[in-house]
């Protein structure tokens, strides 16, 4: 099976270039099947429009809350999305109700495993401080669910560049932004956004499954700055978007 992984379209409803001049409906063609909540949504709307995130897989079995966090299956892969949004705040954390749910779904194996996908990441890269400040900040919770099950994958997002891990054993896949790429070769302790549309390509059951590929739109202004943020912004986003101290 071959998925194609998205995060981080920032559409919204205004029409034409965003405040640092993209164009977000532009980099966003088409929309994938299975969605999740990410860090800028609001769990109401996002049922609303979306219902369980899980649109033309049937069946779907999800969480009776108003946590956006459901499971179906696609050929033969069990497909199992949670939602790990902290309403108006950066960073990411998934409900010990959830976590309850999530053991008893995967008490029954799929066919081809599971995938568990959601936005924040349990990994970061070391010295990354925005990334361990606005990740998920409860990834051992996440892994004793996880541990020793069918679970295959974890897909997540978020950071808005494509990061590879591990928890407990099982690959963690962070796929780049649709609406812009984050560029770690700026100074430490900054950040530094670029244009350039990419998303993943991920394919499943072969030999050597995972595979993962990361996929960059043909886009004239790739790599030109989108914004830059010193380390007096950063950290004040940080503590802004970041758990209370």
């Amino acid at each position: 099976m071959r998925l194609l992984h998205l995060s981080d379209t920032h559409l919204t409803r205004a029409l034409g270039p965003n405040r640092d001049g993209v164009d977000t409906r532009d980099s966003l063609r088409r929309i994938p099947a299975i969605f999740t909540t990410g860090n800028h949504d609001d769990r109401p709307a996002f049922a609303a429009e979306l219902g369980s995130g899980h649109l033309g897989t049937e069946p779907v079995v999800q969480l009776e809350t108003a946590e956006r966090a459901a499971a179906s299956t696609v050929a033969g892969y069990r497909v199992i999305t949670l939602d790990s949004l902290v309403p108006g705040k950066g960073y990411g954390r998934i409900s010990a109700t959830q976590l309850t749910w999530l053991r008893s779904v995967l008490a029954q194996p799929a066919p081809n495993g599971s995938i568990v996908a959601f936005h924040h990441p349990p990994v970061a890269v070391p010295g990354v401080a925005v990334q361990s400040a606005v990740g998920l900040h409860n990834g051992p919770e996440l892994a004793a669910a996880i541990g020793g099950s069918d679970v295959r994958l974890i897909l997540c997002g978020h950071f808005h560049l494509q990061l590879f891990g591990l928890l407990t054993g099982i690959p963690v896949w962070v796929t780049p932004g649709v609406v812009t790429r984050i560029d770690l070769t700026a100074t430490p302790g900054t950040e530094r956004a670029v244009r350039g549309a990419s998303a993943s390509v991920i394919d499943l059951g072969g030999p050597h499954s995972p595979v993962f590929h990361t996929l960059h739109a043909r886009d004239p202004h790739t790599g030109r700055t989108a914004y830059e943020l010193d380390a007096s912004e950063l950290t004040t986003i940080i503590a802004k978007l970041g758990p209370a101290a």
